[in-house]
């Protein structure tokens, strides 16, 4: 018998390198790019990924208000809020949400997506958006993600 045998690699705080992306929201549909965005930030496009370690990227989205919804979503979907206290329930139409504050669409979206626990909490602090179209200069790799 061989004594030759493979152990896998796995990932830790210390291996893991981590890329920012920018990604442009203009005339993209929430659920596909958030799906996207989501992945990313978990490192499931990498060849290290290790599914209890943090190994996703930073992602900056741009043009938030840009977004657009599938259907008749638009008009039909409802996002609600509830404060806790009664009568605190308070429900808002998408149209009107992407009106008064456009990256909250985006954000809810992601974080549905994302795991339901300490390790999704902290993927999740990798996310930043901007409501600006030029992008604040973070670092000088900054990379461009298309998704067409």
């Amino acid at each position: 018998m061989s004594k030759q045998h493979f152990t896998t690699k796995h990932a830790n705080e210390a291996t893991v390198q981590r890329n920012w992306y920018v990604v442009d929201g203009t005339n993209q549909t929430v659920g596909r790019m958030c799906s996207r965005i989501a992945a990313i930030l978990r490192g499931k496009h990498k060849a290290s990924y290790t599914p209890h370690v943090d190994t996703g990227d930073y992602i900056i989205v741009v043009n938030c208000e840009k977004v657009k919804l599938s259907g008749n979503k638009m008009d039909q979907k409802v996002y609600d809020t509830f404060s806790g206290y009664p009568g605190g329930r308070k429900e808002e139409v998408a149209s009107d949400l992407q009106k008064r504050r456009p990256e909250v669409i985006i954000e809810r979206a992601v974080k549905g997506m994302l795991p339901k626990n300490r390790l999704g909490r902290k993927m999740y602090k990798n996310y930043l958006y901007t409501l600006v179209v030029t992008i604040p200069t973070l670092h000088n790799n900054l990379k461009n993600l298309n998704f067409n």
